[in-house]
């Protein structure tokens, strides 16, 4: 895996990219037994990557609730499917969990919608969107991120797929995985680097401006 070196790229470009898929474990969550057999596993990690899903609404003033959450290590992927169960008291127990880190994209609305389901208060959390710019990547998006730290891409095309279905497809699940995943590796890999200093992100801004202006 290449790092780019470059704080920007285009949706053409990241189009070109080979296509990669978390490989590892999936484990769908939908009973109170399972989670506490998860989250017996996840605790025992210092780091993980979440994401959530919701089913689309395609009616105006229509919000519907966090239908899915994904906890994943490099190899296991837990898919918590909290429209079929009620919030499970140990989950909300493991967010707020100081000693392991949660890393994620976005996180704000995540944890908004969680907390719909379960008041809790999340700790140890790391969301992409505020470290990215500190490694010299200006995007916000995890398509692209995941595109310039590893010059591969991943795959949005399950984004808008209806998550509360009584059966999650294969492609669903995948998605969701790789979502969470990437976001892991992400940062995983970003802190192997060395933090550019503020004026050489401010460089990195400016040339990118430059760019777009020409």
């Amino acid at each position: 895996m290449t790092y780019i070196n470059k704080g920007t790229i285009s949706k053409e470009e990241v189009n070109k990219l080979p296509l990669v898929f978390f490989e590892g474990e999936i484990i769908i969550v939908d009973t109170e037994k399972k989670a506490k057999k998860a989250i017996k596993i996840l605790r025992k990690q210092k780091i993980v990557g979440i994401d959530t899903e919701t089913k689309p609404s395609f009616r105006k003033g229509q919000i519907n609730k966090v239908a899915l959450l994904q906890i994943t290590t490099a190899d296991q992927c837990f898919l918590f499917r909290l429209n079929k169960i009620d919030f499970p008291k140990s989950l909300a127990k493991f967010l707020s969990r100081k000693s392991t880190r949660k890393i994620g994209l976005a996180l704000r609305d995540d944890f908004i919608g969680l907390n719909k389901h379960y008041n809790f208060k999340p700790e140890n959390i790391i969301d992409l969107q505020k470290i990215v710019n500190d490694y010299g990547i200006l995007e916000q998006g995890l398509q692209k991120i995941f595109a310039i730290v590893f010059n591969q891409k991943i795959s949005k095309s399950q984004r808008l797929s209806n998550w509360e279905s009584e059966e999650l497809t294969e492609h669903q699940q995948l998605y969701a995985a790789t979502d969470a995943w990437a976001a892991l590796m992400i940062y995983n890999q970003l802190m192997k680097r060395e933090k550019l200093s503020k004026e050489e992100i401010e460089g990195l801004k400016q040339q990118n401006n430059g760019n777009n202006n020409s």
